[in-house]
């Protein structure tokens, strides 16, 4: 079974998202884009959908985070290498983004974060999985 993960997050300002996630070198699936939503497209099953705040309540009887003051959920995405965690979060800073929390360097795993324009918090991490297994490894014995 293949399950493909979409992920809403309300936006204010959907043309400025848009645009900031295209310079950080995503794509969006137009099936799903209108002038409410933007279908992000993350990997071949993952997705978030870009929803104007107007029609993201159409979904939820909750108020809409404010993310100015509030943190509803981070987004965690994997990265190849060290590199390529740099490149995108340096990336998502210079087209707009906010810096989240401090890098967070583990030896065999590092970190950054940043914010989106709507306050959302993403965070792009990199494992080297072997040197994880010889630490792994090397606690039990």
């Amino acid at each position: 079974m293949s399950t493909k993960i979409f992920v809403n997050l309300p936006v204010k300002d959907l043309a400025r998202s848009r645009d900031f996630f295209t310079k950080l070198g995503y794509s969006f699936n137009p099936e799903f884009t209108d002038e409410n939503a933007a279908c992000l497209v993350i990997s071949d099953d993952i997705f978030a959908m870009l929803l104007v705040e107007p029609f993201f309540k159409t979904f939820t009887k909750k108020e809409i985070a404010d993310t100015a003051t509030s943190a509803e959920t981070i987004i965690a995405l994997s990265a190849d290498s060290r590199e390529q965690v740099d490149e995108l979060v340096d990336r998502a800073l210079a087209s707009g983004g906010r810096p989240s929390m401090e890098p967070q360097d583990h030896g065999f795993m590092y970190g950054r974060s940043f914010q989106d324009p709507d306050g959302h918090e993403w965070e792009v991490m990199w494992m080297d999985m072997s040197a994880m297994r010889e630490a792994a490894q090397a606690q039990q014995g």
